[in-house]
């Protein structure tokens, strides 16, 4: 979890066997304006990518981050630019109310 930061080491990547990756938030939250964190992103999608494992961007909030990390490649997207946190209850309404009934 949160691929790059704490004690996430790189080396884990061939110790366990892993099927996603999450790059932490902290990498997201500047983009699309810091090339550095376009460039890990970039890297740490294509590594993952080349290890047949999944990513992840944490803390995407605005459309901008997502159009930056789904160009890069990154798998899966979570964060508030598509919902605040729900209670259970709530994200079945949600999407039945957003999908069910737009068809």
């Amino acid at each position: 979890d949160d691929f790059g930061t704490g004690y996430s080491s790189i080396g884990y990547l061939r110790a366990f066997p892993f099927s996603k990756i999450k790059i932490d938030k902290s990498f997201i939250r500047d983009l699309p304006g810091r090339k550095d964190s376009i460039a890990i992103v970039r890297a740490v999608v294509a590594l993952s990518s080349s290890l047949g494992i999944l990513t992840t961007a944490e803390g995407v909030e605005t459309e901008e981050q997502y159009l930056s990390v789904t160009t890069e490649g990154c798998n899966l997207v979570q964060g508030n630019f598509f919902s605040e946190p729900r209670p259970s209850a709530e994200v079945v309404q949600f999407f039945k109310k957003r999908f069910l009934e737009s068809t």
